[in-house]
């Protein structure tokens, strides 16, 4: 008899968004949503899991793990501000219960919120020790974690696809990250957006990826019809491994937590202090559900389980009808892509939904594994021609290049080409030149990051995302403009060099067109 598997594939990137200030009262929004992403998406994730080691389950979960985070999850100044953070926060937890004292619903719901964030800080400190890249890392060794690399700064490949030089670049960034925060590089890498155009397989390939995943829509529109659809895995002309997943979707009921009725938009400034001392920034407390009820933490954990055994039961079904038609000694398996804006900005209730998930899958015999496990015998797999598709907009990447982000492209775009164009006219410089060059090539990898373009396109922080965008295509502009002056201000020059942490070993040749 056939196996039946589910794959969990979770998306963790987070844009290169780093605090340069050391006072955490004077920190923007923009700043402090790392913190979120730490808050609500890492260290859940890491308490789940081992929470399952605890169980003795025979789970895995597909992670996605991008440079920019692991180098925010990294530097020490952002682990000490964390700290600061959930500091500030407990006490403005504190100072809400006394606030809301005589009114028991609301009082249950601060308690509430008062115990996850002394969880919270406990989780990263003494459990975790301030190293969750590390908690990560032990986790895969004990078979609990499969990790995938991405690209350097989360590029939508498909822009660029022609552009050979680009593609190879942040492949290689995103790959030689995985070196250097995980000791190894892994055999899986995603797509940002999970964005196809053919072509990308091949490069895929030249710098030794195994496997990569597709939306659904590759799969089910390719020009060699795949025999079993997206319920096993298939492979390129090039024998590169390719894997099909559905994007997560689910109906909200409406007695979840409404994270858009933050107490930030509602209290006073001096009601918000000491967590928001400058401009208002989300606090997490919420008392609305989304049917402007009051919120209740029992109801919602309940709808969680109730939601998540019939997500599972589609799942299942879906699966025992391929293994009914493609035979019953057939391993069949369904992967299933979560984006991280579902944890950060959506569902306050993600982790308990996928806890039952987890635990429902497991006692009705399906498989949680990972991609590297169910992709034994690859070069017997069948040849597909995958169809250019996306997991962004509607979904063929229509919101990466709307009326209000198509501005970004012709900007980054011609940068890239500038970059190519210097590395073909420098390429043996050393000292101070080639500290320029690493420069702008390190900024302009930063501005391709895509991410920007969604929060432009989505008025998600889009004047912040606006304004970065614009500050590293300048900066690329200016380093650009004193290699063709042959002058360069040495005080701008190691000002830009300190603001960014990030790729300490950028080499601006990984630029260069490959012979």
């Amino acid at each position: 008899m056939g196996t039946k598997n589910l794959v969990f594939l979770i998306n963790l990137h987070h844009p290169y968004i780093r605090l340069e200030k050391a006072d955490f009262a004077k920190f923007e929004e923009e700043g402090s949503l790392i913190f979120r992403h730490i808050s609500d998406v890492c260290v859940p994730l890491l308490n789940l899991i081992s929470k399952f080691e605890k169980e003795r389950l025979n789970v895995k979960f597909a992670l996605v793990f991008s440079a920019p985070l692991c180098a925010l999850l990294s530097d020490e100044e952002v682990k000490k501000i964390y700290n600061k953070y959930l500091d500030a926060l407990i006490d403005f937890t504190k100072k809400e219960i006394r606030r809301v004292k005589g009114n028991p619903a609301l009082e249950k719901i601060a308690a509430a919120n008062l115990d996850s964030a002394l969880e919270k800080k406990h989780s990263f400190n003494e459990v975790y020790h301030c190293d969750l890249l590390g908690a990560f890392a032990n986790f895969e060794q004990r078979g609990f974690v499969e990790i995938l690399a991405t690209c350097g700064t989360y590029v939508f490949m498909p822009h660029f696809s022609e552009m050979r030089e680009v593609l190879n670049a942040q492949v290689e960034s995103g790959l030689y990250s995985m070196r250097e925060y995980f000791g190894k590089t892994p055999d899986g890498f995603f797509l940002p957006e999970m964005g196809y155009a053919p072509g990308i397989e091949d490069v895929l390939k030249n710098y030794g990826v195994g496997y990569t995943v597709l939306p659904s829509q590759s799969f089910l529109f390719s020009e060699i019809l795949p025999e079993k659809g997206i319920f096993m895995p298939a492979r390129c002309a090039n024998s590169l491994g390719a894997f099909a997943a559905e994007e997560f979707k689910l109906d909200f009921s409406g007695v979840y937590k409404d994270r858009s009725k933050d107490l930030a938009w509602e209290l006073s400034q001096k009601e918000l202090s000491p967590f928001v001392k400058g401009a208002r920034k989300a606090t997490g407390f919420s008392y609305k559900n989304r049917e402007d009820g009051i919120y209740n933490l029992k109801a919602a954990l309940s709808c969680a389980k109730q939601d998540a055994k019939n997500f599972f039961e589609e799942k299942k079904s879906l699966l025992s009808k391929a293994q009914e038609i493609l035979g019953s000694d057939c391993d069949v398996s369904l992967g299933i892509y979560f984006n991280q804006f579902v944890f950060t900005r959506k569902w306050a209730e993600a982790f308990d939904f996928l806890e039952t998930l987890v635990h429902t899958s497991i006692s009705s015999g399906v498989n949680v594994a990972g991609f590297s496990d169910l992709l034994e015998g690859k070069f017997g797999l069948q040849k597909i021609a995958p169809y250019p598709a996306a997991y962004s907009g509607s979904p063929y990447g229509e919101n990466l290049i709307s009326s209000e982000n198509s501005w970004m492209l012709r900007y980054i775009r011609k940068a890239s080409e500038r970059i190519v164009d210097l590395v073909s006219r420098f390429p043996n410089d050393s000292g101070l030149k080639a500290r320029l060059l690493n420069l702008g090539a390190k900024e302009l990898m930063l501005a391709q990051d895509c991410s920007l373009v969604k929060m432009v396109g989505s008025h998600f922080y889009a004047n912040f995302a606006s304004e970065y965008f614009r500050r590293g295509v300048v900066s690329f502009s200016n380093v650009f403009d004193s290699l063709g002056s042959n002058t360069v201000s040495t005080e701008w020059f190691c000002d830009l060099e300190k603001r960014h942490k990030i790729f300490p070993w950028m080499n601006y040749r990984i630029f260069a067109k490959k012979r």
